[in-house]
């Protein structure tokens, strides 16, 4: 029988990793009809897109028909943020009237509306359950509200920021704010404790990494940057956007290879998490790109610019439905 053993020795080379995947083909435009859009989001399971409007409305559209499905009615002001439940069945808003709204999804009517900030409250979104809603304001203040009692003070309110407060994301028992202070705050929710980072410079967004071991944060000083969660230690810091008078959103991509974010010149621009370089700079129009949200699972991108939204894949949508049929 012939030996096998230098068969088993032949080196076959390695499939080389996927490039990953960039969202720059753009796949439809939505005509919001809702005045300026502030802020786009995709719901939990990406199906649908949410987006804010100036003319103090909500609105759920299809983002594969690109179709309007129902309206929300009853902010007094411009609509800021949204966020929507883990089953899809409440969305939370917060507005320049300084209230926060918990809604039900099917039937479009306000669950709860609650108040209690001192001024307008920019962000808001919903613990893993959705048995908590966290809202931050321009008063200072982030305040945490129960969906499932009555009581319509809030549960917590933690007021450590010097300033308004521009951005909060939830982790399973973390929390993480971003203030015009100039600091990136950590609440570890279990332990009681509080880890903060100075930028020196007004935090306009912040995130998780998808892994869970950083935090990203966009500031005015046209900076984002990668810092190690535990440690607080600078990972990267990206460059050549423009932000220096707006509050922009940044993320990263749904596998944490890209670093995004909005800029006030009409692109958004993608860096290669690691290296830092500027791996694509997407033209969107002639305005500030307000809001940008990554898919949780598909390389889709959501932008928002005036009364605009546009959706973004990584092939055009015609090459698609060839490789469909």
């Amino acid at each position: 029988m012939p030996k096998t053993g230098g068969l088993r020795a032949m080196a076959f080379p390695q499939p080389k990793p996927q490039a990953p995947q960039l969202p720059q083909h753009l796949l439809r435009t939505l005509d919001c009809k809702q005045g300026a859009v502030r802020a786009v989001r995709f719901n939990a399971d990406g199906n649908y897109l949410l987006s804010c409007g100036g003319d103090k409305t909500l609105r759920l559209w299809s983002v594969s028909r690109g179709t309007l499905l129902k309206t929300y009615s009853g902010h007094g002001y411009e609509v800021l943020d949204v966020d929507c439940s883990y089953d899809n069945s409440h969305l939370c808003s917060c507005s320049s009237d300084k209230t926060v709204i918990l809604w039900d999804v099917a039937t479009g009517q306000v669950t709860r509306k609650l108040r209690g900030h001192a001024g307008k409250v920019n962000c808001v979104q919903f613990n893993e359950e959705a048995t908590v809603m966290i809202s931050g304001s321009i008063d200072g203040s982030v305040r945490c509200w129960d969906t499932r009692s009555r009581r319509p003070e809030p549960i917590q309110i933690l007021d450590e920021a010097r300033d308004g407060v521009s951005s909060v994301k939830v982790s399973e028992h973390e929390l993480l704010t971003g203030s015009v202070d100039g600091k990136v705050r950590r609440y570890d929710l279990r332990m009681g404790e509080l880890y903060a980072d100075f930028i020196n410079s007004p935090i306009t967004c912040v995130c998780f990494s998808q892994d869970g071991q950083c935090s990203l944060s966009s500031s005015l000083d046209s900076t984002v940057r990668l810092l190690d969660k535990s440690t607080g230690e600078l990972l990267g810091e990206y460059t050549g956007h423009r932000n220096t008078g707006y509050k922009l959103d940044c993320c990263l991509s749904n596998k944490d290879t890209h670093v995004l974010s909005c800029s006030e010149d009409g692109h958004v621009y993608y860096w290669d998490l690691v290296e830092g370089s500027l791996s694509l700079k997407l033209s969107v129009g002639k305005a500030v790109v307000q809001s940008l949200s990554f898919h949780p699972t598909e390389p889709l991108l959501l932008t928002a610019m005036e009364g605009h939204v546009q959706v973004w894949g990584a092939e055009p949508e015609d090459s698609k439905e060839e490789a469909a049929i």
